[in-house]
């Protein structure tokens, strides 16, 4: 798959189209959560290809862009973007991000509302965690790698209903996890540790729809609910699953996003 060259590493990505969408199709970048890469989407693409041409990339550290030296900062997540926009020629592009992704869409919405349509922030928080609780996992990850927290990370992603019920879907995703790079994981960490968009998200001008999963440890329905309050205008959505919302529940997922992009 093809990739951009900065001066600070490489940036992997995936440009979709399909002939059946319109040729002035709108652009959507899909921005995927720690721990994961671009194939992440791979529910939302059969629907999203409708009506979209998407963009997917791996976030700095993750999947096939590169690990540069952390860590990392909220900022040069969301300059990677830009950067990737600024090398296909895409003025400007609707954003959906989920946890760490959802952070860098924030950060895009505040300091380049040129470049972004509508705004979709998933399963994030304006303030993830506690300084403690990722020192806590970024130990373990460099002393014992990313087999050490992926169960851990599982039981927040899934209900363990839908684990129990689904395999199949757990299996995959288990191995991007474990073959994550824990020094890319690690610097993205630190780089989620740091942010604190609370104050700055109240600038956004973009349509925005904030969506949490209700049994979602990792950023509670509370913290959907703090970014909808302050982000002018923006709308709420809660579904029935955990972290990965996604992927839990594609089907009620895919028909929030279009029907918004699409409104």
């Amino acid at each position: 798959m093809p990739s951009i060259e900065r001066d600070d590493g490489r940036i992997h990505y995936r440009l979709d189209v399909s002939a059946d969408a319109p040729a002035d199709a709108p652009f959507l970048v899909l921005s995927n959560s720690l721990g994961t890469n671009l194939s992440m989407w791979d529910r939302q693409m059969p629907v999203l290809l409708r009506q979209f041409r998407v963009l997917r990339y791996d976030t700095r550290g993750h999947g096939g862009s590169s690990v540069t030296p952390g860590p990392y900062t909220n900022a040069q997540l969301a300059d990677d973007v830009i950067r990737l926009l600024d090398s296909l020629e895409i003025e400007r592009a609707h954003f959906c991000g989920l946890s760490m992704g959802g952070m860098a869409g924030m950060r895009l919405g505040v300091a380049a509302p040129e470049r972004i349509g509508r705004l979709v922030l998933c399963s994030t928080g304006a303030k993830i965690g506690s300084a403690e609780s990722w020192k806590a996992r970024i130990d373990t990850v460099l002393q014992q790698g990313m087999a050490a927290v992926t169960d851990s990370i599982l039981g927040r992603w899934f209900t363990a209903a839908f684990a129990a019920q689904n395999p199949e879907v757990i299996e995959p995703i288990r191995r991007m996890l474990v073959e994550c790079s824990p020094e890319g994981y690690v610097a993205c960490s630190e780089a989620i540790r740091d942010a604190d968009e609370r104050d700055a998200i109240s600038q956004i001008r973009a349509r925005t729809l904030v969506i949490s999963g209700r049994h979602d440890p990792a950023t509670p329905p509370t913290d959907g609910h703090f970014l909808a309050e302050r982000i002018p205008g923006a709308r709420y959505l809660e579904l029935p699953g955990s972290h990965l919302s996604n992927i839990e529940c594609s089907d009620e997922f895919n028909r929030a996003i279009m029907s918004f992009l699409q409104a």
